[in-house]
């Protein structure tokens, strides 16, 4: 069984913006897929905002997220899957109403 890791990047300005029903609604939705999805679910969490970012390059250390990007990093999962196209499944079904999900595979080291 491989893992594979669900990151979800939305733009947090809705996030922002949202009211507490829509809020609950995306807080329902992900409750819903990992009921669903509990046998392949390792982990997962969900982030604070970027601003709360601290970033270190070389050393030094800054206050903020690595790149200003219009969609950010605000979760993942780690899942475990057969293959790629049964992850691939699990990754559509993953909310991310204000934007989109990018899956990756666990880099295995022997």
């Amino acid at each position: 069984m491989s893992q594979y890791l669900i990151l979800i990047y939305e733009t947090e300005a809705d996030y922002a913006a949202a009211t507490p029903e829509t809020f609950g609604q995306v807080s329902q939705a992900h409750t819903e897929f990992m009921e669903k999805h509990q046998d392949a679910l390792v982990g997962g969490n969900a982030l604070q905002p970027t601003q709360t970012a601290t970033t270190v390059v070389a050393g030094a250390v800054t206050d903020g997220p690595f790149a200003e990007t219009k969609e950010a990093l605000g979760g993942y999962y780690l899942i475990e899957a057969p293959d790629l196209d049964a992850a691939l499944a699990i990754a559509k079904e993953c909310p991310a109403r204000f934007g989109g999900v990018e899956l990756r595979p666990v880099m295995v080291f022997d």
